[in-house]
Protein backbone atom coordinates (compact mmCIF):
# COMPACT_ATOMS: atom_id res chain seq x y z
CA UNK A 1 0.00 0.00 0.00
CA UNK A 2 1.28 3.37 -1.11
CA UNK A 3 1.62 6.53 1.60
CA UNK A 4 -0.70 8.88 0.69
CA UNK A 5 -0.15 11.80 3.10
CA UNK A 6 0.09 15.02 1.35
CA UNK A 7 3.95 16.02 1.32
CA UNK A 8 6.21 18.04 3.85
CA UNK A 9 7.03 21.43 2.19
CA UNK A 10 10.57 20.26 2.03
CA UNK A 11 9.25 16.63 0.67
CA UNK A 12 7.82 18.67 -2.01
CA UNK A 13 10.76 21.00 -3.30
CA UNK A 14 12.95 17.96 -3.30
CA UNK A 15 9.96 16.58 -5.76
CA UNK A 16 9.97 19.31 -8.13
CA UNK A 17 13.46 19.76 -8.08
CA UNK A 18 14.19 16.32 -9.42
CA UNK A 19 11.85 17.24 -11.90
CA UNK A 20 13.40 20.09 -12.82
CA UNK A 21 16.71 18.53 -13.38
CA UNK A 22 14.93 15.85 -15.88
CA UNK A 23 13.76 17.43 -17.80
CA UNK A 24 15.49 19.70 -20.57
CA UNK A 25 12.62 22.53 -22.31
CA UNK A 26 13.34 26.04 -23.41
CA UNK A 27 9.58 27.25 -23.59
CA UNK A 28 8.76 30.77 -24.37
CA UNK A 29 5.26 32.64 -24.92
CA UNK A 30 4.14 35.15 -27.19
CA UNK A 31 1.05 36.77 -26.01
CA UNK A 32 -0.71 38.57 -28.72
CA UNK A 33 -2.77 40.88 -27.48
CA UNK A 34 -4.11 39.52 -24.23
CA UNK A 35 -5.35 42.57 -21.70
CA UNK A 36 -7.10 41.25 -19.27
CA UNK A 37 -5.00 41.91 -16.24
CA UNK A 38 -6.29 38.67 -14.33
CA UNK A 39 -5.19 36.16 -17.19
CA UNK A 40 -1.52 38.38 -17.39
CA UNK A 41 -1.38 37.72 -13.79
CA UNK A 42 -2.39 33.86 -13.83
CA UNK A 43 -0.36 33.28 -17.55
CA UNK A 44 2.83 34.66 -15.33
CA UNK A 45 2.12 32.07 -12.47
CA UNK A 46 1.78 29.32 -14.89
CA UNK A 47 4.66 30.24 -16.94
CA UNK A 48 6.92 30.65 -13.48
CA UNK A 49 5.84 26.96 -12.65
CA UNK A 50 6.61 25.75 -15.96
CA UNK A 51 10.07 26.55 -16.71
CA UNK A 52 8.80 28.98 -19.38
CA UNK A 53 12.20 30.92 -20.25
CA UNK A 54 10.53 34.41 -21.77
CA UNK A 55 7.09 36.49 -22.26
CA UNK A 56 6.67 38.31 -25.33
CA UNK A 57 3.75 40.90 -25.36
CA UNK A 58 2.05 42.52 -28.28
CA UNK A 59 0.33 45.21 -27.79
CA UNK A 60 -2.38 46.22 -27.17
CA UNK A 61 -1.41 44.53 -23.52
CA UNK A 62 -1.58 44.88 -19.97
CA UNK A 63 1.10 46.19 -17.95
CA UNK A 64 3.09 43.70 -15.76
CA UNK A 65 2.80 46.16 -12.78
CA UNK A 66 -1.23 46.58 -13.01
CA UNK A 67 -2.56 45.89 -9.39
CA UNK A 68 -4.53 42.70 -10.76
CA UNK A 69 -1.99 41.31 -12.43
CA UNK A 70 0.17 41.41 -9.84
CA UNK A 71 -3.15 40.66 -7.47
CA UNK A 72 -3.01 36.99 -9.53
CA UNK A 73 1.02 36.61 -10.54
CA UNK A 74 1.46 36.52 -7.05
CA UNK A 75 5.13 37.51 -6.98
CA UNK A 76 5.58 35.35 -10.18
CA UNK A 77 5.98 37.97 -12.70
CA UNK A 78 9.64 38.33 -11.30
CA UNK A 79 10.77 35.31 -12.35
CA UNK A 80 9.73 35.02 -15.97
CA UNK A 81 11.59 37.69 -18.40
CA UNK A 82 9.23 39.69 -20.30
CA UNK A 83 9.93 41.73 -23.61
CA UNK A 84 7.49 43.82 -26.15
CA UNK A 85 7.40 43.02 -29.81
CA UNK A 86 5.56 45.42 -32.29
CA UNK A 87 3.53 42.62 -33.94
CA UNK A 88 2.96 39.50 -33.35
CA UNK A 89 4.45 38.77 -36.93
CA UNK A 90 7.77 40.06 -35.36
CA UNK A 91 7.64 38.01 -32.38
CA UNK A 92 6.95 34.89 -34.51
CA UNK A 93 9.88 35.82 -36.68
CA UNK A 94 11.91 36.25 -33.88
CA UNK A 95 11.05 33.36 -32.08
CA UNK A 96 11.80 31.58 -35.18
CA UNK A 97 15.25 32.97 -35.66
CA UNK A 98 15.68 31.76 -32.27
CA UNK A 99 15.19 28.37 -33.58
CA UNK A 100 12.20 27.65 -31.84
CA UNK A 101 9.38 26.08 -33.55
CA UNK A 102 5.82 28.16 -33.26
CA UNK A 103 2.19 27.13 -32.24
CA UNK A 104 -0.45 29.22 -32.23
CA UNK A 105 -3.06 28.07 -29.69
CA UNK A 106 -6.75 29.01 -32.21
CA UNK A 107 -9.38 27.36 -33.13
CA UNK A 108 -9.50 27.68 -36.81
CA UNK A 109 -10.51 24.95 -39.31
CA UNK A 110 -7.03 24.02 -40.42
CA UNK A 111 -5.47 23.39 -36.32
CA UNK A 112 -5.23 20.14 -35.25
CA UNK A 113 -5.37 18.98 -31.42
CA UNK A 114 -2.26 20.10 -29.71
CA UNK A 115 -0.94 16.87 -28.92
CA UNK A 116 -0.80 15.96 -32.64
CA UNK A 117 1.66 18.29 -32.75
CA UNK A 118 5.27 17.07 -31.84
CA UNK A 119 6.52 19.78 -29.38
CA UNK A 120 10.06 19.99 -29.43
CA UNK A 121 12.29 20.88 -26.68
CA UNK A 122 12.49 24.41 -28.06
CA UNK A 123 9.17 25.87 -28.82
CA UNK A 124 7.12 29.26 -28.62
CA UNK A 125 3.64 29.12 -27.88
CA UNK A 126 1.40 31.69 -28.93
CA UNK A 127 -2.04 32.86 -27.68
CA UNK A 128 -4.22 35.76 -28.33
CA UNK A 129 -7.24 38.12 -26.66
CA UNK A 130 -9.11 36.84 -24.78
CA UNK A 131 -12.41 37.41 -27.24
CA UNK A 132 -10.73 37.94 -31.11
CA UNK A 133 -7.51 35.47 -30.34
CA UNK A 134 -4.67 35.44 -32.00
CA UNK A 135 -4.17 37.88 -34.55
CA UNK A 136 -4.65 36.71 -38.35
CA UNK A 137 -1.18 38.14 -39.72
CA UNK A 138 0.21 35.90 -36.18
CA UNK A 139 -1.41 33.28 -37.49
CA UNK A 140 -0.17 33.45 -40.78
CA UNK A 141 3.71 33.43 -39.35
CA UNK A 142 3.33 30.64 -37.31
CA UNK A 143 4.60 27.15 -38.32
CA UNK A 144 1.78 25.48 -36.58
CA UNK A 145 -2.42 26.03 -35.48
CA UNK A 146 -3.16 23.88 -32.76
CA UNK A 147 -6.21 23.87 -30.27
CA UNK A 148 -6.77 21.75 -27.17
CA UNK A 149 -9.45 19.28 -27.60
CA UNK A 150 -12.54 19.59 -25.47
CA UNK A 151 -15.53 16.89 -24.73
CA UNK A 152 -17.41 18.81 -22.80
CA UNK A 153 -20.25 21.39 -23.26
CA UNK A 154 -17.94 24.10 -23.51
CA UNK A 155 -16.03 25.10 -26.78
CA UNK A 156 -13.13 26.96 -25.43
CA UNK A 157 -11.23 27.70 -22.57
CA UNK A 158 -10.04 31.21 -20.82
CA UNK A 159 -6.72 32.02 -22.31
CA UNK A 160 -4.48 31.78 -18.97
CA UNK A 161 -6.26 28.06 -18.64
CA UNK A 162 -5.19 27.39 -22.43
CA UNK A 163 -1.83 28.47 -21.88
CA UNK A 164 -1.66 25.87 -18.83
CA UNK A 165 -2.96 23.30 -20.58
CA UNK A 166 -0.39 23.93 -23.52
CA UNK A 167 2.89 23.78 -21.26
CA UNK A 168 1.60 21.03 -19.17
CA UNK A 169 1.26 19.00 -22.72
CA UNK A 170 4.93 20.63 -24.20
CA UNK A 171 6.26 18.97 -20.61
CA UNK A 172 4.64 15.76 -20.73
CA UNK A 173 5.90 15.31 -24.43
CA UNK A 174 9.55 16.25 -23.50
CA UNK A 175 9.19 13.71 -20.41
CA UNK A 176 8.07 11.34 -22.84
CA UNK A 177 10.78 12.14 -25.34
CA UNK A 178 14.02 11.87 -22.68
CA UNK A 179 13.19 9.44 -20.54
Amino acid sequence: MTDSSPLSPTELKRLHRDWRRSIDVDISLILDGVQNPYNLGAIYRSAAAYKVTSLVCVPPSVEPEHPKVAKTALGSQRLVSRSEADSGPSAVRAAQADGRLTVALELTESAVPLFEVALPARVCLVVGHEERGVHRDTLAAVDHIAYLPQLGKIGSLNVAHSVTAALYETLRQQADQQR
